[in-house]
C-alpha cells in the first residue's frame, strides 16, 4: 500500500476543545487539558496513524483578542501553526455558541486557499437545532469543504473524521515511525504536564502569570530520569498559594506530574519543583525561547 502523510493545522478560539480532540485522534495524551481558557500556549503536533496514512495535527493556541506581548505571540503561533497545512480544521465549541471570539476566526480562513473542515465538538452537550443553524452561519462565513458534528469526549463522530481526514493527506513518506505519538521532546512534555497540574490545581486561584522552565532534564544510570523544574510567578502572593499550606500544594502538584510522566514515558521520574517570583516574567526572552514562542514587539 502506499503511504501518505499530511499535515493538518487545528485552530479555534480558546476552550473550543481543540487539545482534547487531538488527543482523541492520535489515541493518547500529547497535548495538555484543563478547564481554563488558553491552556495550549504552544504549537504542539500529534501523529495519528489511520491505516497507512499518518495526519501530523499541529494543536494551535486559541486565537483571541491579544492585550500583552504573551497574548500576541501566542496567537501569532496559532496563525504560524496554519502556515503549509494541508489541511485547517476549525473546532468549534457547539454548546457555547458563535460569540466575538468565533465568528472572526472563520471570517479570518475565508480566503485561505487550503482545503478547510468545520469540526463542531462538544455535540453531546450541544442543543441539536442550534448545531444547524451554527454550521450554516460558519458555513457562509469561510466556505467549508465539510462539517462534522463530533465530541472528542465522547468519541461520537471520531471514526468518521480521522477517515476523512486520512482521505486528504499527500501521497508520501512517513514523517515520524510508527511508534512516535508527537513531536514534543520529554523535555517540553515535562513542563507541559507541570503547567497543566498547575492549571487543574490552582486555576481558579492562580492567572495566567505562570510558566514552568525545566532547568535540569538528566538519565540516569539505573534508566530513570531525573528532572528539576522551575515554576515562575510574578508575584510573591501568587508563590505562596503555588506552595500551599506547609508546602502541602506544590507536594501535590509534583506528586500527580510525577506519576502522569512515569506512566507518559514509560519509566521512574524523579521530579523536583521549586517556585520563583519573577516579575515581569512574560517580558523575559529567554522564558520565550523556552517555551517555543517567538518574540513578538
Amino acid at each position: 500500500m502506499t503511504q501518505k502523510c499530511g499535515l493538518v493545522a487545528v485552530v479555534g478560539a480558546p476552550n473550543a476543545g481543540k487539545s482534547t480532540l487531538v488527543n482523541a485522534l492520535v489515541g493518547q495524551k500529547v497535548a495538555i487539558v484543563s478547564p481554563k481558557a488558553q491552556t495550549t500556549r504552544v504549537r504542539l503536533m500529534g501523529v495519528a496513524l489511520e491505516g497507512e496514512t499518518q495526519i501530523l495535527l499541529v494543536d494551535t493556541p486559541g486565537i483571541f483578542e491579544p492585550k500583552r506581548r504573551l497574548d500576541r505571540a501566542m496567537v501569532a503561533a496559532a496563525w504560524g501553526g496554519a502556515e503549509g497545512a494541508d489541511l485547517i480544521a476549525m473546532v468549534v465549541d457547539a454548546k457555547g455558541g458563535l460569540g466575538p471570539k468565533v465568528m472572526p476566526i472563520a471570517e479570518g480562513l475565508a480566503a485561505r486557499r487550503e482545503k478547510k473542515f468545520l469540526i463542531l465538538n462538544k455535540v453531546d452537550l450541544a442543543d441539536k437545532a442550534r448545531l444547524l443553524v451554527h454550521a450554516e452561519r460558519l458555513n457562509a462565513a469561510a466556505g467549508f469543504a465539510e462539517t462534522f458534528f463530533v465530541s472528542a469526549a465522547t468519541g461520537d463522530g471520531l471514526g468518521e473524521l480521522k477517515a476523512a481526514l486520512a482521505a486528504e493527506m499527500p501521497v508520501g513518506p512517513w514523517h515520524f515511525p510508527e511508534d512516535q505519538v508527537s513531536d514534543a521532546t520529554e523535555r517540553m512534555l515535562a513542563a507541559e504536564v507541570t503547567r497543566e497540574q498547575l492549571y487543574l490545581q490552582l486555576h481558579a486561584e492562580l492567572p495566567y502569570d505562570s510558566a514552568v522552565e525545566t532547568e535540569q532534564y538528566k538519565e540516569r544510570d539505573d534508566g530513570s530520569v531525573e528532572i528539576h523544574q522551575q515554576i515562575l510567578v510574578a508575584r510573591t502572593s501568587q508563590r505562596a498559594i503555588v506552595l500551599g499550606k506547609g508546602g502541602a500544594r506544590i507536594k501535590e502538584i509534583g506528586a500527580r506530574a510525577r506519576t502522569e510522566l512515569s506512566t507518559l514515558m514509560e519509566r521512574k521520574v524523579h521530579l523536583y519543583l521549586h517556585v520563583k517570583v519573577k516579575e515581569n516574567w512574560d517580558e523575559d526572552r529567554g522564558v520565550y525561547r523556552d517555551m517555543g514562542l517567538d518574540w513578538v514587539e
